[in-house]
């Protein structure tokens, strides 16, 4: 009977010590909202992680976005997550205001996305066309210490004004204030978020909307890593002329925890499977390995490093 037992144990160690017996990685995918841009990105890229990567099991989890994810990174909750670049840059710093009570160290980047442009819309109804005809009006800035709220931080002081100036502050995600502003409780939402945001194309088809412009020279007064854009005409039902605004570059970033093999892998088929990324949402047009490996506040990833180097996109 024990010599039995000996060679059952000695079959199950053999199976396990197999060469080809891996043990299964885990990859979540931090994103957004699910009415943003970052969810059916994450969805996509999800899907194609757990069709492509041998032996790995993905999760798309839906988040506050920006700040939340690179907390989570830092705690180990998560191998991969979308960021704005100006909230990336405050997490390396450890900026207290900007919700990071201590440097993630551990952050490290993958690559470029595409820019995040900063979209204020106002109901037609509010008379609201200018940055300071916001004074004294409801404003929703996103959910608390997200990236969107940093980014209203900003707009708004380079525009001479703060969160005192407006006569009602909302803090909610991008569906919520879309709701408010049908219900015509709120008079104007900013979100940061790829063209052709579904919350924005929603409130346009059911609400006369006003695309309020962010002038180039408010732009320049914030300075890297924001940038001057063209909102163009026609993104949104009503918008008939190219809106002025501010865009700023979004990332996808992972964790030293992730091994390098994962993390080239990881960055290999999100900037080979753009096709896929581009018929999840519009904004995955604008993604382009070109400009993939350059402006991160934050080091590369290793794995993403060989990724480049085999691209020449790094020596």
């Amino acid at each position: 009977m024990n010599s039995k037992l000996i060679a059952a144990a000695v079959a199950v160690a053999a199976v396990f010590s197999a060469p080809g017996a891996q043990a299964q990685a885990f990859i979540n995918v931090l994103t957004g909202g699910t009415s943003g841009v970052y969810y059916p990105l994450g969805v996509a890229i999800g899907k194609i992680y757990g069709d492509k990567i041998p032996n790995v099991k993905t999760q798309v989890q839906a988040t506050k976005a920006s700040v939340e994810n690179l907390i989570l990174l830092q705690q180990g909750r998560g191998e991969i997550a979308f960021t704005l670049g100006d909230s990336l840059k405050a997490a390396w710093e450890g900026d207290e205001e900007a919700g990071f009570k201590s440097k993630l160290d551990k952050l490290r980047t993958i690559g470029a996305i595409y820019p995040n442009y900063i979209q204020i819309v106002a109901t037609a109804e509010s008379g609201i066309k200018t940055l300071a005809d916001l004074k004294g009006k409801s404003l929703s800035v996103g959910a608390p210490k997200s990236g969107t709220e940093l980014n209203s931080r900003a707009i708004l002081a380079a525009a001479g004004m703060t969160y005192k100036d407006m006569g009602k502050v909302e803090y909610l995600p991008f569906a919520e204030s879309v709701d408010l502003m049908k219900n015509r409780q709120l008079n104007a939402t900013l979100q940061s978020a790829g063209l052709g945001v579904a919350s924005l194309k929603d409130l346009s088809t059911s609400t006369d909307i006003t695309v309020v412009s962010v002038p180039k020279a408010t732009v320049d007064k914030i300075g890297p890593p924001f940038v001057s854009v063209m909102i163009p005409a026609n993104t949104y039902t009503g918008q008939d002329k190219d809106v002025p605004t501010a865009a700023v570059v979004n990332y996808l970033v992972t964790s030293s925890a992730v091994s390098d093999d994962l993390a080239y892998q990881m960055t290999k088929l999100v900037y080979e499977s753009l096709p896929e990324l581009a018929n999840s949402h519009a904004a995955g047009k604008e993604i382009k390995l070109e400009t993939a490996a350059t402006g991160s506040p934050v080091p590369l990833h290793p794995g993403a490093i060989r990724y480049y180097k085999e691209k020449g996109l790094i020596k």
